[in-house]
């Protein structure tokens, strides 16, 4: 059987502080065991110990040994409190191994140096330096994993500070400045511009445009008025309004987000080491080992049969230690981090590491990740008239004075065309439609298809056109001058250059991807299909995309998310891996296990393929590992004395000690000249 956690593993507390000081305590001992166990090779290379046969060298290795045990119970005391625990309910970790393996060397080396007169030659050998290096081995291990944990909390902690502290609440006559626990359903709320929503609620009076980019994603503010319903954690862009709230505390959408976050984090189970898997089996072999060995040189070995007894089978335990394992997985890691760092793919978790190259299925969010997440002018079209440049001169001339959420992407499609714009005079924004003004004596409106039919403008020259565009997904803006069309201009938010080739990409690699988004089925489907994907999941509410998540894991798929907003937090927290885009927003980051610094879903491929070449190279050296101990612990029980008369020479031992960590840290070294370039091509 398996435990389901690991002992080093970092304590289960919301507490910042103690998290640190846990922190800052495995790292002490990481470096304490460390320094003690080259300190030991350092004595053994040199030979400046005296010999084990002489009263002073007795005494001498008596002292350090006493030392190492400190330092192993300091350094390794949560290992040996692990095995015991593990003992009482029938377990065999990680942690047992260990403990049998370290322990196993100190109590042969201390029964080395009191009974030295009486062992064999080759069997004169202290293990303390293994013991120390092993410990340090695998705490420093669990202080990466550590480190790459603490920022788990930080993704709620900015959610929570998108409320804000207070809320101007109108009580009667008085407009007062209320905490937003003091806040109750049916209250009515004044918010304004730039101040942020502090609860949902309906609006009753005013109007304005809503910024919902941090909880939907989608990067155009929403023209909001009377009877519409308005988020907390959204921001008032424009015009002041009051709204009647409806749900307060954690019955609002931002808090119903941040308690899917909270779920996702702590439900999502932490995999299991493969170590610890291994450890479930071989610890009860090696056991097993140690007594047949002890038992038959009791019963068939030569004389003195109590000492080869002794020395054989700890021995057994001593070569089974595992120095090796200790080194496969972390190193593995660590190098894997490292070059998937030199492609701008943050590896925040080991576990999403190794997760990633499992994946079956990768939904992408629709804006910011897919897309631009912003609206960009994409066709101008003029009647035979006119001419494109005026058409942008006027509609970016008229939109200069707007506040209309698309206004930016037409000015500044103007201002990438070099073009002087003209200044505007009786100005007029028309709610819900366009605006006019009066350039260089003549009125100019643009809007949408209900301002014209209120202008008597036809427009069915170019309606065959908006219905093309509109298909599409794209927005469409007519300009009229004096109740006579001039043009149209089209904005959408557009495809980022490489996301069609990196999900062709992806499903290359046998990976499915799918699309979700809030947009409407038809917006999306239309980018969808320029893209290559064929499952879009439409229409999902923020709160509804971990949900999502969930159905799909349901059926036994591994599943990766990739997003860049506040409404994909809990997804992707919920998800198998995260893929958080890395110009989103610091809360999709932080729930994410893994952070592409670039704003290109490459970055997704870059790190699957990374994650699958790490993955392999940590079972080949849990493979080197385990058949070096599969052909020491023979040796180790004598299997070559009857032909060469030798136990396990001690020189042999270290030799073959140090070439099985030299192995497996040269292997890990390989992933360093993986070109990520000639594995997707």
């Amino acid at each position: 059987m398996l435990t389901k956690t690991s002992s080093c593993c970092m304590p289960q507390t919301n507490d910042k502080a103690l998290a640190r000081q846990y922190f800052i305590k495995l790292r002490r001992q990481s470096v304490l065991a460390g320094l003690g166990g080259l300190i030991w090779l350092g004595l053994g290379l040199t030979g400046v110990l005296p010999s084990l046969l002489t009263m002073s060298g007795l005494v001498s290795y008596l002292a350090l040994g006493c030392g190492t045990l400190f330092l192993m119970v300091y350094a390794g005391a949560h290992f040996y409190v692990g095995a015991y625990r593990a003992l009482r309910i029938h377990l065999a970790t990680m942690d047992t191994l260990i403990a049998i393996g370290t322990g196993a060397a100190w109590v042969y080396s201390m029964l080395v140096i009191v009974f030295a007169h009486h062992m064999p030659l080759t069997a004169r050998h202290v293990y303390f330096e293994a013991a120390l290096i092993i410990i340090a081995l695998v705490n420093l291990g669990a202080l990466l994993e550590l480190h790459a944990r603490q920022h788990t909390s930080e993704a709620i902690e900015r959610l929570i500070k998108l409320r804000p502290k207070t809320a101007r609440v109108i009580r009667g006559n008085q407009e007062l400045d209320l905490p937003l626990a003091d806040l109750q359903v049916g209250d009515l709320i004044r918010v304004r511009p730039g101040e942020q929503i502090p609860v949902d609620g309906v609006m009753v009076e005013g109007e304005s445009n809503i910024d919902e980019s941090m909880l939907t994603g989608e990067p155009i503010p929403i023209h909001k008025k009377i009877s519409d319903q308005v988020m907390s954690g959204t921001l008032n862009k424009t015009g002041s309004f009051i709204f009647k709230a409806s749900q307060i505390g954690e019955e609002t959408v931002l808090g119903k987000i941040i308690d899917l976050v909270k779920q996702a984090q702590h439900s999502k189970p932490a995999l299991a080491r493969l170590a610890d898997k291994i450890s479930a089996y071989f610890v009860p072999a090696v056991l097993l080992v140690a007594i047949l060995t002890a038992l038959i040189w009791f019963n068939v070995g030569v004389e003195p049969k109590m000492v080869y007894m002794m020395v054989t089978s700890m021995a057994v335990l001593v070569i089974a230690c595992p120095c090796a394992l200790g080194l496969a997985v972390p190193i593995s890691v660590m190098v894997g981090i490292g070059k998937a760092a030199e492609y701008g793919v943050l590896i925040r978790h080991a576990d999403a590491l190794q997760q990633a190259g499992k994946l079956t299925i990768i939904v992408l969010d629709k804006t910011g990740t897919i897309t631009m997440g912003k609206p960009m002018v994409t066709e101008i079209l003029a009647v035979p008239s006119q001419d494109e440049k005026r058409v942008l001169q006027l509609a970016a001339s008229l939109e200069r004075g707007s506040e209309h959420p698309l206004a930016a992407a037409i000015v500044n499609a103007a201002h990438e065309a070099d073009i002087t714009l003209t200044t505007v005079t009786a100005f007029t924004a028309i709610s819900g439609k366009g605006v006019c003004g009066v350039l260089d004596g003549h009125t100019v409106y643009l809007g949408n298809l209900a301002l014209m039919e209120q202008q008597h403008i036809v427009v069915d020259e170019v309606q065959e056109r908006v219905e093309q565009l509109q298909g599409q997904g794209q927005t469409v803006t007519y300009l009229a001058e004096d109740n006579q069309l001039l043009g149209l201009v089209a904005m959408a938010d557009i495809i980022k250059p490489d996301s069609k080739q990196a999900i062709l990409k992806l499903q290359q690699m046998g990976i499915k991807v799918l699309m979700i988004t809030g947009d409407h089925q038809a917006q999306a489907q239309a980018i969808a299909n320029q893209v290559g994907i064929k499952t879009v999941l439409a229409g999902v509410l923020p709160a509804e995309k971990s949900t999502k998540i969930k159905a799909l894991q349901a059926d036994g798929s591994i599943v990766g998310m990739a997003g860049d907003g506040i409404n994909d937090a809990p997804a992707l927290a919920q998800a198998d891996v995260g893929f958080a885009i890395g110009a989103g927003t610091d809360v999709a980051i932080e729930s994410a296990g893994i952070t592409l610094m670039r704003s290109s879903l490459q970055g997704v491929v870059d790190a699957i393929l990374i994650s699958r070449k790490t993955t392999q190279n940590m079972y080949q050296n849990l493979l080197g590992a385990f058949i070096y101990n599969l052909l020491g612990i023979p040796i180790a029980a004598g299997i070559l004395f009857p032909v060469t008369g030798i136990l396990l020479n001690p020189m042999i031992a270290g030799a073959a000690m140090a070439f099985s960590s030299v192995t497996v840290v040269g292997n890990a070294n390989r992933l360093r000249y993986f070109k990520i370039r000639d594995s997707a091509s």
